[in-house]
């Protein structure tokens, strides 16, 4: 028997258990007495006492044991007492008259909502010998055809209710499948629409560095054809005007036009240069990695007021402007998960230039987390956990600073705080990658 209620006695199920396990049981009990007492009332006979007093005592057994025991009835060892002291009861009162057959639907009742499979068969096929002895009542047992109308009646009841209990535990198996089927339907739906809108967030950010790396590529561009055309052009003409001065000696009357021209050409030279510093990624248009860094830093202090140590060792060398930009966006992608997950009360930066590579590092002091879900080498976010959106920006930091050969790793403990370090071979400042 069940340690929980079965599908069939649960209303949520689209069935009304506690009419059908309260009232009719005790409807058909009452009907039965008032029908012993109109019948046998005038006959003066003493049987009627007991008769109503195994009624009382069946009424009082459902009232006790079941109906006042809510809790009970998911405690399969106190149903199964319940259910077997009513069948006795029911027994007993059919073995006193034939007409209290008529109160078998009870436990009928009980054995399908209250028994488990396959109990509940047993249960069932009880209930069906008790009804069927009752059916039988009339038919004398004296002869052997009397005999076996008896037995036939008993079996006919015994198989009709097992072949109905058979089919609705088949249709309760059914219906457990269709639940099951739309609980995991469902699960599959949530899990759908969790991808699609991590799929969304990916591709709106990916979108954005697409576009961010196209603006940069196409500065970088502009900045190579200054640099490469009129830039040199500039410089070719100054050249070779203060080759003419050297070679030749300039008539008096051509030293304001020799002048003007060269001052005209400088001029020209100092404008293209200043195009293509403009042309640096923001916010390196007007600064160094080092002083962006600390630029980047000061404004993320001022907006989440906690102090951000900028520090930067070795001799300071030049670097293609992609390098830089890669570090700089790690820096404000660090900061940001900083922010938003660690719970730091100390954040440093450094920038450390070494023989062949500069290295950018973020620590902080906070929650940390442990990274073993990550791959060696893969991005930190400064988390208790690697967030599901955080992680898209993690990605595009690892495959900006890989892109330039480089390698970004995490260090992190739970409660220990968290630390990334990012690390690209420094070429030369005219270098691409």
């Amino acid at each position: 028997m069940s340690g929980q209620m079965p599908e069939s006695c649960d209303a949520e199920q689209g069935r009304p258990p506690f009419l059908l396990v309260t009232v009719v049981p005790y409807t058909l009990l009452a009907a039965l007495v008032i029908f012993k007492v109109i019948v046998e009332r005038p006959a003066g006979d003493d049987s009627l006492l007991v008769d109503l007093g195994l009624c009382g005592l069946a009424a009082g057994w459902m009232l006790v044991m079941f109906t006042l025991r809510p809790a009970w009835w998911e405690r399969p060892l106190i149903m199964g007492v319940f259910f077997t002291g009513l069948v006795v009861i029911t027994a007993i009162l059919v073995a006193r008259d034939p007409v209290f057959g008529l109160f078998t639907p009870a436990p009928y009742i009980y054995a399908f909502t209250i028994l488990r499979w396959p109990w509940r068969l047993l249960g069932v096929a009880t209930v069906a010998v008790v009804a069927g002895v009752a059916q039988a009542s009339d038919v004398p047992k004296t002869t052997a055809l009397g005999l076996t109308i008896s037995v036939i009646i008993v079996v006919v009841n015994i198989v009709m209710m097992c072949v109905t209990a058979w089919f609705l535990q088949l249709a309760e198996q059914e219906r457990e499948q269709r639940v099951q089927a739309l609980a995991e339907l469902s699960r599959t739906n949530r899990l759908l629409e969790a991808t699609l809108a991590e799929n969304a967030g990916l591709h709106t950010q990916l979108l954005a560095q697409a576009r961010e790396a196209g603006i940069l590529d196409e500065r970088q561009r502009m900045a190579r054809e200054i640099h490469d055309t009129l830039a040199q052009g500039l410089t070719g003409i100054i050249t070779q005007l203060q080759a003419a001065e050297q070679m030749h000696d300039v008539p008096e009357r051509w030293h304001r036009p020799f002048e003007a021209v060269k001052t005209l050409a400088r001029e020209s030279l100092a404008e293209a240069r200043r195009s293509v510093d403009a042309l640096r990624p923001e916010p390196l248009e007007t600064a160094r990695l080092s002083d962006a860094l600390t630029d980047v830093a000061d404004r993320w202090s001022r907006l989440h007021g906690l102090a951000v140590q900028v520090t930067t060792t070795g001799t300071v060398r030049p670097m293609t402007p992609e390098t830089e930009f890669a570090l700089l966006r790690t820096a404000q992608e660090a900061l940001a998960n900083v922010a938003k997950h660690a719970r730091a009360t100390r954040v440093g930066v450094t920038l450390s230039y070494l023989e062949h590579e500069v290295a950018l590092d973020v620590r902080d002091d906070g929650r940390g987390f442990e990274p073993a879900g990550l791959e060696a080498g893969a991005a930190g976010n400064g988390a208790s956990q690697p967030p599901s959106r955080g992680g898209f920006g993690l990605t595009i930091m690892r495959q900006r600073v890989e892109g330039l050969s480089g390698s970004l790793r995490i260090e992190s403990e739970p409660g220990a705080g968290t630390g990334i370090s990012a690390c690209i071979p420094i070429l030369p400042a005219g270098s691409r990658t």
